[in-house]
């Protein structure tokens, strides 16, 4: 396909960048490109060190898609060698490294969620073992002596562990290297990544012009806040949403961000040229319990359907706006009729112990047919006629005991 004119590819490509180094690089790579016909080549890393992605990923991958739709090529590296010597970028202490085969089983379903965003026709896909596994020995060493110890430490994670006395470990420092022999291996014009990989994508840069190479162009994106609206979006800190989060709960935690993250999440995580971007953020000023809906109905229409998004929206407005049980709540059959509440959430897997059985329980967040569980012994009777147990704002279920007629 003809890629579009310089300036329409700048205005896309730079779009919500936190960064670019260098602008004018990046339209010279660009002018080449158009006159010789020939796709950037536009590398991406991603660290496997978890199996599951976030909407805080989506906002790098969204701009390598950027440039799949302007005909570039996109690379995908999956850093399975790498994920074993652990990222400390932002990280206080050393992280802990994953097994090669937890590296390869996170990387494939890094790719499978991956391709929610990104078209997988169009992507080039990598795995850095293929080539930093087979370095040897001696190639680490002439590779460390490309960068100094005070170089590294200029890195500000780094300098704030030395500072504070916080350990640092030496594999620690081969990381932002072996990162940096992707592009060099891959010989990419252009490295994306958020902004806590600013050093790393300009490592990266240094080494490719240490072996001969055309220094890549490093663009960087912002840090999506998470749900909370203090820290960046995390698994572990517990403000995150997750790509394969089933859609009534994806729906539901995209209303409960605060006002003044509509309009960023409305930029950050909505392709260019969606429908509802105006109105979102017309209405994330006057009112923005309906902004948020509507930005909840169009991520889950992303990453499922618009259907899966209209169903969302139903299940919540039942649940939590009506205060009724959802419809279709999974039926499970009992082999036994007489159990105690306890004994019962566990079961059901609402409790992951009797003690968190209990806590539940003393919460006043059990009820069954709508009323309340107060007694910590509490017993229930169950029949062929199901009864509907709720655990919390989110948990629902159907029991029942012998096979249904």
């Amino acid at each position: 396909m003809p890629f579009p004119p310089p300036k329409e590819q700048l205005d896309l490509i730079t779009a919500n960048t936190v960064e670019i180094i260098t602008e004018k690089e990046l339209e010279a790579k660009i002018s080449h490109s158009l006159k010789t016909r020939t796709p950037l080549k536009v590398k991406l890393g991603a660290d496997p060190s978890r199996p599951d992605l976030h909407l805080g990923h989506s906002v790098v991958l969204r701009k390598l898609r950027d440039f799949q739709d302007l005909g570039h090529e996109a690379i995908l590296i999956i850093g399975d060698f790498t994920a074993m010597i652990g990222d400390p970028s932002g990280k206080s202490k050393t992280r802990p490294q994953l097994t090669a085969e937890e590296a390869r089983r996170n990387g494939e379903s890094y790719f499978e969620q991956a391709s929610k965003i990104l078209d997988p026709k169009k992507t080039t896909i990598c795995w850095n073992s293929d080539w930093l596994g087979a370095m040897t020995f001696a190639d680490v060493i002439r590779l460390s002596s490309h960068c100094t110890v005070a170089r590294m430490l200029e890195r500000d994670d780094f300098e704030r562990r030395y500072r504070s006395g916080e350990p640092i470990s030496i594999h620690e420092f081969l990381y932002p290297l072996a990162q940096a022999m992707d592009s060099v291996h891959l010989k990419n014009d252009i490295e994306l990544g958020g902004t806590d990989q600013k050093f790393n994508l300009l490592v990266g840069r240094d080494l490719q012009r240490e072996y001969g190479i055309a220094p890549q162009v490093c663009i960087t994106m912002p840090l999506l806040v998470g749900t909370g609206g203090v820290e960046k979006m995390s698994k572990s800190l517990g403000n995150a949403i997750c790509f394969n989060d089933p859609p009534t709960d994806m729906y539901g935690r995209m209303l409960s961000i605060p006002d003044t993250l509509i309009t960023n999440y409305c930029s950050l995580l909505l392709p260019p040229g969606t429908a509802d971007i105006g109105s979102i953020t017309e209405e994330s000023a006057t009112d923005p319990r309906s902004a948020k809906r509507m930005l909840a109905r169009n991520i889950v229409a992303l990453y499922y359907s618009p259907e899966a998004a209209e169903e969302a929206q139903s299940h919540f407005d039942r649940v939590f706006v009506q205060k009724k049980a959802p419809e279709n709540i999974e039926l499970f059959e009992l082999s036994h009729s007489e159990i105690t509440v306890v004994d019962l959430l566990v079961e059901l897997g609402a409790a992951s112990s009797k003690t968190d059985a209990r806590r539940m329980i003393q919460q006043k967040a059990i009820l069954i047919d709508e009323e309340r569980i107060e007694e910590i012994n509490a017993s229930i009777t169950l029949s062929i006629e199901p009864k509907t147990l709720r655990a919390g704002k989110r948990k629902f279920f159907r029991i029942a005991t012998g096979k249904q007629g």
